[in-house]
């Protein structure tokens, strides 16, 4: 039985929505009927309801590899079968402002050592499942966000990322950074389920007058529309 996660199996339904923050798993959990909290135990508030007849589970990651790592086993132990991630990230790129929406395409990391014994030395496209990511996409889209596709590094070191870092990683086609996704991609394809991501771009590395963060307070109307779409998604996707 999972040590973090302090539920039964009957309380985490196959379709699950992750985030860091658990302030925006309560706002998330606020879209669903009936929604339950079904674990607090480490600050990892999960609730499980329904969207539109369809049990969804929302919950409570962390920040970094790590914590997400061990969420992400426990939940498949009790029963997860598809995971989104709703997150932030920062831009690298001038083009990408606050409050638009990037859907992940790959992810990568920085020799993160959590991806690195999960992979044993191999090297393995850290990718969302395909279905899905077209479909985060396209329904985005539909609703009128700002949303598009891209790269992410996920990066372990929080306080080092810079101008520098900014330009190292833009230079070779990387659109964002976040510390999550690569962790995210890695566990689905070890462990054989369906992921994805939809990340609010909070901050811009590159350009002065976008570098303070933005969260949840500020860009509240586009987490609520990331929040439908993500639930659309997921209360229609096939588990298998």
């Amino acid at each position: 039985m999972p040590i973090h996660i302090k539920a039964r199996r009957e309380d985490i339904a196959e379709r699950v929505v992750v985030c860091g923050d658990p302030d925006r798993v309560k706002f998330i959990s606020n879209f669903l009927d009936n929604a339950r909290l079904v674990n607090k135990n480490r600050g990892f508030y999960t609730y499980t309801g329904y969207y539109k007849d369809t049990p969804i589970t929302i919950a409570t990651h962390g920040i970094g590899a790590p914590s997400i790592a061990i969420v992400l086993e426990e939940l498949i132990m009790l029963g997860a079968k598809i995971i989104v991630r709703i997150g932030t990230a920062g831009s690298l790129v001038n083009y990408l402002h606050r409050g638009d929406v990037l859907v992940p395409k790959l992810a990568i990391h920085d020799n993160s050592s959590v991806i690195l014994k999960y992979l044993e030395g191999k090297n393995a496209p850290l990718i969302p499942d395909e279905d899905l990511y077209r479909e985060l996409l396209s329904k985005g889209k539909s609703l009128g966000l700002n949303i598009t596709s891209g790269v992410v590094i996920s990066n372990d070191v929080f306080y080092l990322e810079s101008e520098e870092f900014a330009r190292k990683w833009s230079s070779i086609g990387v659109h964002a950074v976040e510390m999550e996704c690569a962790t995210l991609f890695t566990i689905g394809l070890i462990r054989k389920v369906k992921t994805g991501a939809v990340l609010v771009i909070s901050n811009n590395l590159v350009l002065n007058e976008e570098k303070e963060m933005l969260g949840l307070k500020e860009l509240q109307e586009v987490f609520t529309k990331t929040s439908i779409l993500v639930l659309e998604v997921l209360s229609s996707f096939k588990t298998s």
